[in-house]
Order: structure tokens, then C-alpha cells, then sequence
């Protein structure tokens, strides 16, 4: 990446600590002759050290832009540049530095010479002041770049996210569709017009109210509740007296945040395993409660049980069968990481609960 690509306000931020440096450096000067020096002289000499900081902060800008200039190119010419750079401004404040001491102002203090011998001397302390300055000047940037950098990685990581929930929330859509399809496609081959038509009207508020909802939201629980109750409306016209709901949601739970389209195909799970292959239908229970901060809900059926638990409670990240299951596994996954659970355990004496533990978040 080039220095140029950064964001305008590392410039802002270049002047800003620019100065703060260079009064830093001014500061130090005068607190050492604060050690020795009256009193009276110290105006004189404080404003002698401010001419010759200003000194040092242009040419420490025009290594600025000589760097900037070199960005890009190896290693090898920024460290010749860097060195370069810093003998010839060195060269150049020394005559300077001479020249402030011979006005009347500048007489208060010996800039050419801090306690050194001679010119020769005097270099290396100019040289090591604009090194330390260069090396500070790249440590900086080179952060700066590092910042830059990771918001890219963490924006890019974000658009990657959005797209999976999006992706994964989609899919339910098709694949509740098909299914609701085929037995509307049923009840007509059946003569069943009057039936089919209940279905596609209770069809299509259905989908109008998972249509409005964003699928990165995440919405209260009881506006979940409201659409599970529309979706069982439309399976309550192919089941009728066959399919028993029970619905016990605490107040509190109701005002908790979870994942849009959360509920439906643990619903539609308990349909297809305990009423659908049931000639005597049965019954799908959703239980939502607070727990030590967490929101538990419970969608229970009294059919045979979930395959392959064994009547023992199995966590869904180890095998979960079916879309819409697998769905909800992997956006609880995207969304929270570790803190989520979705458990499947038997119901004494008969059927399958599944159990989604969620941190509880309200608007």
C-alpha cells in the first residue's frame, strides 16, 4: 500500500504531532538550563530555542516528503534515503544554528555549540536528533498503514459475514416453500379448492411478514411468536383437530432479540416427525424463559423422537439432519460463535425437545 492511500486526516494528525514533538524537544531544552542558568535570561533563551526548533520542524518536513517520495521503492534506497537525508539536513542546520547565534537576539545561547568542541562534534548530535526524529516518523506511519489495514481486514470480514446470514436466511424461504407448495399442489389434485385457497391466502401474509423483516435482523421473540402463529395457521388447514399447539413465553422473553425466521423450521421439524406420520396427529409446544441472562427457548413435540439421540441430549453441531435445522445451526454459529447452544434430547414419556440457549438482548 502507498503512503498516498492513506486517509486524509494522517495528514492532520502528522501536524499535530509534529508540533507536539518539536515543543517537547524545546521544553527539555529549557528545563536543563533552568539548572544553571538566571532566571531573567530564560525568556531570551526559551525564544531562541523556539527559532531553532522551528528550524528543525522545516526540515524534518522536507524529510517528510522526501520519505514520501521513496515509499514505494526497496528497502535498501528508503534506508539510503533515511541516512542520506539526515547527514545533508544535519549540514544544512549548522550554518543556520551559526547564523541565529550572531544576531542580537540569538546571543543569549550558543546554538553551534552545546557544550561540544567543534563542528565536527556538533554533527553527529544534529544527525542523531533528525534520526531519532526519521525512525519515530516510520514507526508511526507504519502503524498507521497496520491500522489501515485491519478495518480492511475487519471491514472485509464483516461483508463476509452479512453475505453468509443473508445467504443462510434466504434459504429458508425456497425450501418453506416447496413444502407448503406440495401440499397446496395435494389438496387441489384432492379437490380440496376451498382448503387450498385458505393455505395460499394464509401463504401469503406469511411471506409478506418474513419479507419485511431484514435478514440480519434480529427481532423480539414475540414477533416471532407471530409469525410461528401465521405459519401454523396455514399447517392448522391440512391438519386441522390433528395438530395441538401450546405456547407458554414468559413477558419477560417476549422482549428478547433473536434471529429472524428462528423458529419456523424447528416448528415445521415437529410437524413432519409427530403429526404428519401420526394418524392420530400431536401436539408441538414452544417454551421461552430468562435464565441468568440467557434466553432458553423450547420447542417440544410428542412424537417418536429425534433420530440418533438415543434418548440422550445431543448437541447440533454434531450431526444435524435437514435444511432447515441446519440453517438455524449455522446462523446461531455466525452470529454468536461460542455462546450459543442448540441441544436435541428426548421428552419423557415420548417425543423430541429441542432447546436454543441465547444471550438475552433486548432493544
Amino acid at each position: 500500500m502507498s503512503a498516498s492511500s492513506l486517509r486524509p486526516n494522517r495528514r492532520a494528525q502528522f501536524w499535530i504531532l509534529q508540533f507536539m514533538g518539536w515543543t517537547a524537544w524545546v521544553l527539555l531544552l529549557v528545563m536543563r538550563d533552568l539548572n544553571f542558568v538566571p532566571a531573567e535570561y530564560m525568556l531570551e533563551r526559551t525564544g531562541v530555542f523556539v527559532i531553532d526548533a522551528l528550524v528543525g520542524m522545516t526540515l524534518s518536513t522536507v524529510l517528510r516528503h522526501a520519505y514520501a517520495f521513496v515509499w514505494d521503492m526497496r528497502v535498501s534506497i528508503r534506508i539510503a534515503t533515511v541516512v542520506l537525508g539526515c547527514l545533508l539536513t544535519s549540514l544544512i542546520w549548522q550554518p543556520i544554528k551559526a547564523l541565529i547565534t550572531e544576531t542580537e537576539v540569538g546571543s543569549v545561547v550558543d546554538l553551534t555549540d552545546y557544550g561540544l568542541s567543534s563542528f565536527i562534534d556538533l554533527l553527529p548530535f544534529s544527525f542523531s536528533l533528525l534520526l531519532s526524529w526519521s525512525v519515530l516518523y516510520f514507526c508511526i506511519k507504519y502503524y498507521q498503514l497496520f491500522q489501515v489495514e485491519k478495518e480492511k481486514s475487519l471491514r472485509s470480514e464483516a461483508l463476509a459475514h452479512e453475505a453468509q446470514l443473508r445467504m443462510l436466511r434466504y434459504q429458508l424461504n425456497p425450501h418453506f416453500l416447496f413444502n407448503t407448495l406440495n401440499a397446496i399442489s395435494t389438496l387441489v389434485l384432492q379437490r380440496e379448492t376451498d382448503l387450498a385457497n385458505t393455505m395460499l391466502t394464509r401463504l401469503s401474509k406469511f411471506l409478506r411478514y418474513s419479507l419485511d423483516n431484514d435478514p440480519l435482523d434480529q427481532v423480539p421473540l414475540a414477533f416471532e411468536i407471530a409469525s410461528v402463529k401465521l405459519y401454523l395457521e396455514i399447517e392448522k388447514v391440512r391438519f386441522d383437530e390433528r395438530m395441538k399447539i401450546g405456547l407458554h413465553i414468559s413477558p419477560q422473553a417476549e422482549r428478547g432479540l433473536v434471529p429472524s425466521m428462528l423458529l419456523q423450521p424447528l416448528v415445521e421439524n415437529c410437524i413432519k416427525h409427530a403429526i404428519a406420520r401420526n394418524e392420530a396427529g400431536g401436539m408441538v409446544q414452544i417454551t421461552a424463559t430468562v435464565e441468568q441472562g440467557r434466553l432458553l427457548i423450547h420447542v417440544e413435540d410428542d412424537g417418536p423422537g429425534a433420530p440418533g439421540t438415543n434418548g440422550q441430549a445431543r448437541d447440533s453441531s454434531t450431526s444435524t439432519s435437514g435444511v432447515g435445522l441446519k440453517n438455524i445451526h449455522n446462523r446461531l454459529r455466525e452470529i454468536y460463535g461460542a455462546g450459543h447452544a442448540l441441544t436435541f434430547a428426548p421428552r419423557l414419556p415420548r417425543g423430541c425437545k429441542v432447546t436454543v440457549d441465547i444471550p438475552y438482548e433486548t432493544e
